[in-house]
């Protein structure tokens, strides 16, 4: 390392303010935001920053590493002796297998592409299987090397401008499903490649829907990213809402979805914000959207439809930190119309969050169970749905206590 080299904040022992500081600023985010993020005043975050008040007990430090999006919790805590990840999964058993295929640099082959159709049914049935399926990581990990090399020799191979439209597409769309696979995974640099790739291979196919899809997933990638991150995605979102304009008028009902929920992406960064009236202004204008299309569809990569529309209002009002909102909205969503697995379960951990920003932390860990017996996986590697099980841990109700301990071990936050 050259001695003019930025020095690792945490090599030598630093205490939990500075800690908190150095994530902080990291991230972007002000002590004011900080601050109403976590329920405490910006005098409060100064303190602790530095030094004037002790590292506070668990629940809050939960809290901070939830709204610095801390990926172990040992990098804000400063305990290395027991990493627990937050925003961070597991590593999936399949994860080596995808990386060697999206890292492959095919320029030449002895093997002849499948036929386009052939490759796009096996997408549909993906699809399918990701949202039927409770641990959809095992069936798509299993299905995307091949797809993706597959994809990859269908675009090496079109004769034709045409075609080779045509295969962008169909690559933009299996780097799509794979980052679903990728998501919450031990590999951020993976996943971003992905997001990059499809993004270019949609604008390759020219095709808007494909092109709404790569848009939504990267919009998603920056704001996970943190606040730093959210005028990029803002920035991605906007600006495909705009493209997708000129075609709404007689567009199908997969272009129609893609563009509600890229309006439905921009309202919840508006609630990240704490934007209340945009981020409801973008939420409503997504419902009138869905309600052009038919009652019974549902979009196969962002899940938007109309019977979806009840789950992203519980969002909204989480972000926004609203408790009793979130659970009036909770309260009239159904999610019993949701065809998708995962997505059921996203929704019934929003529900946990909402009733624990409420004070109902019996009725949260209730929310969890529902979302494990929906879909263990999404449970396992959702960060929200971790903090509040390590946080119930540490309740006073001896019952709240055995219930989320159980929880715990099952998601893999404790050892058995």
């Amino acid at each position: 390392m050259s001695s003019d080299a930025t020095p690792d904040p945490f090599a030598e022992p630093v205490a939990f303010g500075q800690r908190m500081q150095i994530l902080r600023i990291r991230r972007g985010m002000s002590r004011n935001v900080l601050a109403g993020l976590v329920g405490k005043s910006p005098s409060w975050v100064k303190q602790v920053e530095g030094g004037r008040l002790q590292m506070p007990k668990l629940p809050m430090v939960l809290r901070i590493a939830e709204a610095l999006r801390v990926q172990d919790l040992s990098d804000l805590a400063g305990d290395q002796s027991r990493p627990i990840a937050l925003f961070t999964g597991p590593g999936h058993a399949r994860l080596p297998q995808v990386r060697a295929a999206v890292d492959a640099f095919p320029l030449t082959t002895q093997r002849e592409a499948p036929a386009p159709q052939h490759v796009r049914e096996r997408l549909a049935r993906a699809w399918g299987a990701r949202h039927s399926a409770p641990h959809h990581r095992d069936v798509i990990g299993a299905l995307l090397p091949d797809l993706i090399r597959d994809a990859q020799l269908a675009v090496l191979q079109a004769d034709s401008a045409s075609e080779r439209r045509e295969a962008q597409a169909l690559l933009s769309e299996a780097y799509s499903l794979s980052q679903f696979f990728l998501a919450y995974q031990p590999d951020s640099s993976l996943l971003w490649r992905v997001v990059e790739r499809g993004m270019i291979a949609a604008q390759e196919s020219e095709d808007p829907h494909t092109i709404g899809v790569s848009a939504w997933l990267a919009t998603q990638a920056h704001r996970d990213s943190g606040h730093a991150h959210f005028d990029a995605a803002d920035a991605v979102n906007l600006a495909t809402i705009r493209y997708l304009e000129a075609f709404l008028p007689n567009a199908g009902n997969d272009v129609l979805a893609i563009a509600g929920a890229l309006q439905f992406e921009a309202g919840y960064t508006a609630a990240r914000r704490g934007d209340t009236g945009a981020a409801w202004r973008y939420w409503d204008t997504a419902r009138g959207v869905a309600d052009r299309l038919p009652m019974d569809y549902f979009h196969p990569v962002t899940s938007f439809s109309r019977a979806v529309m009840g789950a992203h209002a519980v969002t909204v009002a989480v972000e926004l930190h609203a408790g009793g909102e979130s659970v009036r909205q909770a309260a009239a969503a159904d999610v019993t119309t949701i065809p998708s697995r995962p997505r059921r379960a996203r929704h019934r951990i929003e529900e946990a969050r909402g009733y624990q920003l409420d004070g109902q932390a019996e009725a949260a860990l209730a929310a969890l169970d529902k979302a494990y017996q929906a879909a263990p996986e999404t449970v396992r590697y959702n960060g929200y749905a971790r903090r509040i099980v390590l946080e119930e841990v540490e309740s006073k109700s001896p019952s709240q206590r055995r219930r989320a301990s159980e929880l715990a071990m099952k998601i893999g936050t404790l050892a058995a």
